[in-house]
């Protein structure tokens, strides 16, 4: 069974960006590590905001080896990049990804999709930059409610920035 990888950074606040949609405080002359990541997914999910927001970087598509999947609520023309929009329920279109063939999926994000993965224990793993600084509003790491689920930490480390690099594995019962 493929897993689903939530990569992503957070402010100490639990914000993954401020209140209009600003990433500056993620961005640093370091990788951190997605260079080595990038490889390891064949797959990636985000929801439409977050794909207009990759879109906005002003660079190109950062992703054009790897099956993207975008979930909007609304249908959307094709696109030049190679992603596919979905409009069907995520954790449904997810649950049968998951058993399919092909490697580890990314949840990229946004907030919105990763409350869904969690609330339907479909976050198998994560790996969280957490950066030394509070926003105070933005755009939270989990939208929504769902119901407590545990992690198990199986690496850390602290970077010089002072960013915190937690790997965690969802325990199973």
């Amino acid at each position: 069974m493929r897993k689903v990888i939530l990569y992503i950074a957070s402010s100490l606040d639990g914000y993954i960006a401020g209140p209009e949609n600003q990433l500056d405080f993620l961005f640093h002359d370091q990788d951190f590590g997605y260079e080595n990541f990038l490889p390891t997914i064949d797959t990636t999910l985000m929801g439409y905001k977050t794909y207009q927001e990759v879109l906005g970087f002003d660079v190109p598509f950062p992703y054009p080896d790897k099956t993207n999947y975008v979930f909007s609520r609304q249908s959307r023309p094709a696109s030049q990049h190679p992603v596919t929009f979905v409009q069907e329920d995520p954790a449904t279109f997810i649950r049968q990804l998951k058993q399919g063939s092909g490697g580890k999926i990314w949840a990229v994000g946004g907030g919105q999709l990763n409350g869904l993965l969690l609330e339907a224990g479909l976050i198998d793993e994560v790996e969280l930059y957490l950066h030394p600084i509070a926003l105070g509003s933005g755009i939270p790491l989990f939208k929504g409610a769902y119901a407590p689920q545990a992690f198990r930490l199986i690496s850390s480390a602290i970077h010089p920035s002072g960013v915190i690099i937690a790997k965690y594995q969802k325990k199973t019962v």
